[in-house]
C-alpha cells in the first residue's frame, strides 16, 4: 500500500535503515545520512560512507544542483 501523501511505500516502525555500503544499522534515520535513489530504489548511506565518497557522490549529480 502506498502513502499517497509521498507516493513512497509506508516503513513499518521495525524497520531499520542499513548503509549500502558499510552496513551500519540506524533505528531511525539521522539527518547526517545520504539517500539515494539508485535503478528505481531508495538507499542510503552512513554519514561515514558518505563524508568518504562526496566527491563521487557530487560527480553524479546534474550541473544544476550545483
Amino acid at each position: 500500500m502506498r502513502n499517497s501523501d509521498s507516493g513512497r511505500e509506508p516503513r513499518t516502525p521495525e524497520e531499520s535503515f542499513v548503509c549500502a555500503r558499510c552496513g551500519a544499522v540506524a533505528e531511525s534515520l539521522p539527518v547526517t545520512w545520504t539517500c539515494s535513489v539508485e535503478n528505481g530504489r531508495r538507499i542510503y548511506f552512513c554519514d561515514t560512507c558518505a563524508r568518504e565518497n562526496i566527491r563521487s557522490i557530487e560527480g553524479r549529480l546534474d550541473s544544476s544542483w550545483w
